[in-house]
C-alpha cells in the first residue's frame, strides 16, 4: 500500500514537474524569440570587427546597435560572416538585419532600409609622407598608380572616379589587390614600399588601419577626398513580419536620431578614431 501510494505520488510529481518545465520552456522560448535580434555583419574595422579570444570589441557600429536595442530589452545574437553571405542570410530571414549597406533600388527587393544611416562617412586619400599631391578631380589622378580591391565600388562617392578605375585604358595604373580581410593593410604596405601612389577609403577606416600598423610616420591621410560622402544604412529582412520589422526599424531610427554627439564621439574615441 505504501509502495503504491508512493508510486502514485511519484507519478503526480513527475506530471507536475513536466507541466512546469513545459510552461517555463514555452515562456523562455517566447521571450527569447521576442527579444532576440539576429545580426549578420562583415569585417570592416573599426566600424564592424570580428572578436577573438584576446580582443572582444566588435566595433563602433555594433556597439551602437547594442546600446540602442539593449535599451529596449533586446538581446543581440551575432553572426560574423563575409558580406555576400550576410546579405544572403538577411534575404533568407536567417538574420534579422545587417548594420551597414549601401542603398540601391535593386537591394530593396530583398531588404528594407532604415531611414537613419548608421554613419555618413567622409572619404580621404592616403599617400606617402610629404607627397604634395592632392585630389583635384579626375585630371589630378592621371598617371598615378591607384590601389583598390576586387569589385569595390566607389560610384556613390564619385562616379567619374569609378569610371576611371573601370576604364581598360587605365589598367596599367590600377592595382587590384586580392585578399580576404587584410586588403587595406596590404595596400598601405604597398604604398609605403612605393609600389602604388594613392588609395581612397572611409577616413575612419584609414585612421584605424594606419594606427594599427604604426605607419603614421611613413604615410599621411590627406583631404579633400572624393566628391560625396559614403552613406551606409542598416538593412532589415523582408522575411520578418511587417509589424515586427517596422518596430525594429523604428527602434533603430529613433535611437540613432536621438544619440547625443558626445555619445557618438565616445564610441569613436574607444577605437582611437575621430571625425574631422
Amino acid at each position: 500500500m505504501t509502495v503504491l501510494k508512493n508510486k502514485r505520488l511519484g507519478i503526480q510529481l513527475q506530471r507536475l514537474v513536466s507541466i512546469v518545465i513545459l510552461i517555463t520552456g514555452a515562456s523562455v522560448s517566447n521571450l527569447s524569440q521576442a527579444n532576440t535580434l539576429k545580426v549578420c555583419y562583415d569585417q570592416w574595422p573599426p566600424m564592424t570587427i570580428f572578436p577573438s579570444d584576446t580582443a572582444t570589441d566588435r566595433g563602433v557600429v555594433i556597439d551602437m546597435l547594442e546600446q540602442i536595442y539593449s535599451a529596449k530589452g533586446y538581446q543581440l545574437e551575432y553572426y560574423e560572416v563575409p558580406l555576400a553571405r550576410g546579405l544572403n542570410m538577411v534575404a533568407e530571414g536567417l538574420c534579422d538585419m545587417l548594420p551597414e549597406y549601401l542603398h540601391s533600388e535593386s537591394a530593396e527587393q530583398d531588404f528594407e532600409f532604415a531611414k537613419q544611416a548608421s554613419f555618413v562617412y567622409p572619404s580621404a586619400f592616403v599617400v606617402r609622407k610629404n607627397d604634395p599631391w592632392r585630389y583635384q578631380g579626375i585630371q589630378s589622378i592621371k598617371g598615378k598608380r591607384i590601389a583598390t580591391g576586387p569589385g569595390w565600388d566607389y560610384s556613390s562617392m564619385s562616379d567619374p572616379y569609378q569610371k576611371y578605375l573601370d576604364d581598360p585604358q587605365n589598367t596599367d595604373f590600377i592595382e587590384v589587390i586580392a585578399g580576404y580581410d587584410d586588403v587595406i593593410e596590404r595596400i598601405l604596405r604597398m604604398l609605403k614600399e612605393n609600389r602604388v601612389d594613392l588609395y581612397a577609403d572611409n577616413e575612419l577606416v584609414l585612421q584605424y588601419v594606419l594606427n594599427r600598423l604604426k605607419l603614421n610616420d611613413e604615410l599621411s591621410i590627406i583631404r579633400p577626398g572624393l566628391e560625396k560622402p559614403l552613406v551606409e544604412i542598416p538593412i532589415f529582412s523582408r522575411k520578418i513580419p511587417r509589424a515586427k520589422r517596422q518596430k525594429l526599424i523604428n527602434i533603430w531610427d529613433q535611437g540613432r536620431l536621438s544619440m547625443p554627439l558626445e555619445q557618438e564621439k565616445a564610441l569613436l574615441n574607444k577605437y582611437q578614431v575621430t571625425l574631422q
